[in-house]
């Protein structure tokens, strides 16, 4: 169960809290975010070619826009770069103290994002879906630590993650636009010592991978919720996973060095990809 895989360096960084990544089918290319640094990072696996775009706040998340550019989860809100590099607000909610975290687009193109508190108060975070208008629905009104988001293959089985519960929740989706979410229950746990669960992804067998924060790992948990694989990694805090490349193939996992200080092991906060893990999902684009 337990393996240590060839681990290669996709992009060689010192995030200080690398987070999201996402491909981007339509520009063949990964997103990722340094959210303590306010930046978002693409890299192009075929040419090596990366860009890097400056926000003027904490960036949570940013995933591709149907019209190219990107959705971005800031602090105070929502915003969408376009694909000339124009900045507009989709929706501004400024709450002292809160910044947004993890988000992910679902497959009818809706956007739904996380907050969560600097200070990782308790129930000082939410978890809205975000309409393509910027139209919000508060769903969760009171989670701590937002994180992983993501949906099983045929769209029927919603996943979230509010790390401190140190579970994986599944909702059912009782409807084709994705707005009748209900249900929430254990999907799985994470037991103490093991680590806490940040970002997540589906893979086509509709199998959960997420990362451990604190627990030097990635998980794979089979569709009925049990653990089939653990990824060992050479550092303690990786924070998400997504598949990526032409072909849907490869894992990629970002990291980060936040709160490791000297100690920081040397890939901590770079980007790494695990070729050949598995097969993904085809993600969609924001659709606003």
């Amino acid at each position: 169960m337990s393996t240590r895989p060839s681990l290669e360096i996709a992009v060689r960084a010192s995030a200080v809290l690398g987070e999201g990544p996402t491909w981007d089918a339509a520009a063949r290319r990964l997103i990722w975010v340094d959210i303590l640094s306010s930046r978002v990072h693409t890299y192009d696996p075929a040419t090596g070619r990366r860009t890097t775009l400056a926000t003027e706040q904490h960036v949570g998340a940013a995933k591709p826009r149907a019209g190219g550019g990107f959705v971005v989860n800031l602090r105070d809100g929502i915003g969408v770069y376009g694909a000339d590099g124009g900045f507009d607000w989709l929706l501004r909610e400024a709450v002292p103290g809160r910044r947004g975290n993890d988000a992910a687009v679902a497959p009818d193109g809706a956007l739904w994002a996380g907050t969560m508190r600097y200070d990782e108060t308790a129930g000082g975070g939410t978890l809205s879906r975000i309409g393509a208008d910027g139209s919000p629905t508060e769903f969760l009104p009171e989670v701590t630590v937002s994180n992983g988001i993501g949906w099983s293959p045929d769209g029927r089985l919603m996943y979230y993650i509010d790390t401190p519960t140190r579970r994986i929740d599944v909702f059912d989706v009782d409807d084709a636009g994705g707005t009748a979410v209900s249900g929430r229950r254990p999907f799985a746990e994470v037991e103490k010592g093991a680590g806490f669960p940040d970002g997540l992804c589906v893979d086509a067998d509709g199998a959960v991978w997420v990362a451990l924060w604190d627990g030097a790992a990635i998980r794979r948990y089979a569709p009925d919720g049990t653990l089939d694989r653990v990824v060992e990694l050479p550092f303690p805090r990786p924070t998400a996973c997504a598949f990526g490349s032409a072909d849907l193939t490869d894992l990629y996992l970002t990291s980060a060095r936040v709160g490791l200080g000297a100690a920081a092991p040397p890939l901590a906060g770079s980007l790494l990809v695990i070729e050949g893990a598995g097969q993904g999902l085809a993600q969609p684009a924001f659709a606003g």
